[in-house]
């Protein structure tokens, strides 16, 4: 059994596979590591080795603080991936975009690729049939959109996700709300519209937190896979421990 660590800015996924089929995931503050992760493997003795892509000071703390008898694996850019990096300035690229890019070559082969990570940020990733990482885009994700309207104005209030969003607000909020929201998923739209123009046989892959709400309103029929990056994990893992 394999457990995989997604270290976010405040909080840690954890998740618990056999093979390539996910057992159980939780979600924990990172102070609260160590106890989460003793129950987790007590519940799951079986476990015999650790992922992660993190490369965090809580990362480093998180692995020493587990058993020694964990085979534990950072995975790192300098490892040998299942794509070409045809990203002009490889070295910033982000890793967790290399693992899901990694993921989506090894879950979906033989065909094109588009990854859209709708979290923090909203990023898309396209990797061709040929397993070439193109690149992709970096735009600013829903929360981050909020944030921006209430810290960069002088009245506009903080506002959260919300499932009520008219196409014409007929108040500041629900300006906001359709501003925001309409503005995410046309853009989602548009960008899904320009690669699948140019490119067949096409795969798209939507994960992150918001990608329920996300596959909800989007006009394209797109299953959403919030647990995408976790599963990706798990794919670079094993190929580069069987390739």
């Amino acid at each position: 059994m394999l457990l995989v660590l997604d270290f976010g800015n405040t909080q840690i996924k954890a998740a618990v596979f056999e093979n390539y089929t996910l057992l159980e995931m939780i979600r924990f503050d990172v102070a609260q590591a160590s106890p989460s992760l003793e129950l987790l493997l007590q519940r799951f003795p079986k476990i015999n080795a650790v992922c992660t892509a993190s490369v965090t000071l809580a990362h480093e703390t998180v692995l020493q603080n587990l058993p020694g008898a964990l085979k534990k694996w950072t995975i790192q850019r300098q490892h040998k991936f299942p794509f070409v990096n045809a990203y002009r300035t490889p070295q910033t690229l982000g890793l967790d975009r290399m693992v899901l890019a990694a993921g989506a070559v090894l879950a979906y082969p033989n065909q094109n690729r588009l990854v859209i990570d709708a979290g923090t940020c909203i990023t898309y990733d396209f990797i061709t049939a040929q397993d070439v990482y193109k690149g992709g885009a970096i735009s600013p994700g829903i929360h981050m959109r909020y944030k921006a309207l209430h810290e960069n104005t002088a009245q506009l209030p903080l506002l959260t996700l919300t499932e009520d969003f008219p196409l014409t607000g007929d108040s500041t909020e629900s300006s906001i709300h359709s501003g925001v929201l309409q503005g995410v998923l046309f853009e989602i739209e548009g960008v899904i519209a320009q690669y699948a123009q140019e490119n067949h046989n096409f795969s798209i892959i939507l994960t992150g937190g918001d990608a329920n709400f996300l596959a909800a309103h989007l006009k394209n029929s797109i299953f959403a896979n919030p647990n995408f990056l976790l599963e990706s994990l798990v794919y670079v893992y094993q190929y580069q421990h069987n390739d």
